[in-house]
């Protein structure tokens, strides 16, 4: 596509370090990731079309007619300078646990149902989480934290959640974030934000005839969650609900729900707990099937 800054395999220079085994296959590969190299989940190929400026990410989110057409640009996006330096730069210097592991090194796609009833919205990968396993809200406690209380009210196959390998499945739930790079210091910059937010945008209009409940974890994510059903069409009040754990707005026949981000900042301080995660995702469950 004109202004898309070519494809996905002249995106980047690769790392010109000796390949690593990924931890579950074994196959060898790169640090950050080539599009097409055969990777567990991902989407792209040497061909997908990469965004190298915020129009052009406008331009590809708005011509995306599938969730795995979307997922595969999502997935070699680059129009963010910033935030492309820095997720290739944490892919080769790794942090000492992982040296030995390859590292994604990319954006971060949504995953999960492709009709999901619930829509569990983030804020950004994590640098040695979803920036290193490639599958967001993976191979960190944030995301431990989370699949694990999906398991417990039956949204998730399983409670494990280490690898894009690993055999989890979510059942009619997909999760997603707002910001698809691991940004440095977990803080994405308001245009960064907003280069990224018509894939968020994107997304929404792909699963909205499916679409329930949309799951905010924490304050960040919820105002990005408003902003994505207002620029879908749905009717936003002013002004707009404020976020608070277990707050819930009724918005056009989507239900929001704010709940505390499962950083482990408020999971080891008690703030937010297994129980009051479990609460929030149990409710959701009810409202996602309620008739």
């Amino acid at each position: 596509m004109a202004g898309a800054g070519g494809h996905a395999n002249s995106s980047h220079l690769h790392s010109g370090r000796v390949q690593l085994p990924h931890p579950r296959t074994g196959v060898r590969f790169d640090s950050p990731v080539p599009a097409g190299a055969g990777w567990p989940g991902d989407p792209a190929t040497a061909r997908t079309a990469v965004a190298a400026t915020a129009a052009a990410v406008v331009s590809l989110a708005e011509a995306a007619r599938t969730l795995d057409e979307l997922d595969a640009e999502v997935s070699v996006c680059r129009a963010c300078p910033r935030l492309v330096q820095w997720r290739e730069e944490v892919a080769v210097v790794k942090r000492k646990s992982y040296a030995g592991e390859p590292y994604w090194g990319r954006p971060a796609t949504g995953w999960g149902a492709a009709r999901p009833r619930v829509l569990i919205v983030g804020l950004a990968p994590a640098a040695h989480g979803a920036n290193r396993t490639g599958r967001v809200f993976t191979g960190d406690r944030s995301g431990d934290f989370l699949y694990a209380a999906l398991h417990r009210v039956g949204l998730a196959n399983q409670s494990v959640c280490v690898d894009a390998a690993d055999g989890l499945e979510l059942h009619d739930t997909r999760v997603a974030a707002a910001v698809r790079c691991a940004p440095p210091g977990n803080a994405p910059t308001p245009a960064e934000r907003a280069t990224c937010a018509p894939w968020l945008d994107a997304e929404w209009r792909l699963t909205k005839p499916h679409v329930r409940v949309v799951v905010a974890l924490g304050g960040f994510a919820w105002r990005a969650a408003l902003q994505m059903l207002r620029s879908g069409g749905v009717t936003v009040p002013v002004p707009a609900p404020k976020f608070g754990h277990g707050a819930t707005a009724e918005l056009d026949g989507v239900a929001l729900i704010g709940c505390y981000h499962p950083s482990q900042q408020n999971t080891f301080t008690g703030k937010l707990t297994p129980q009051m995660f479990d609460d929030v995702f149990a409710q959701a469950k009810v409202r996602a099937f309620a008739e």
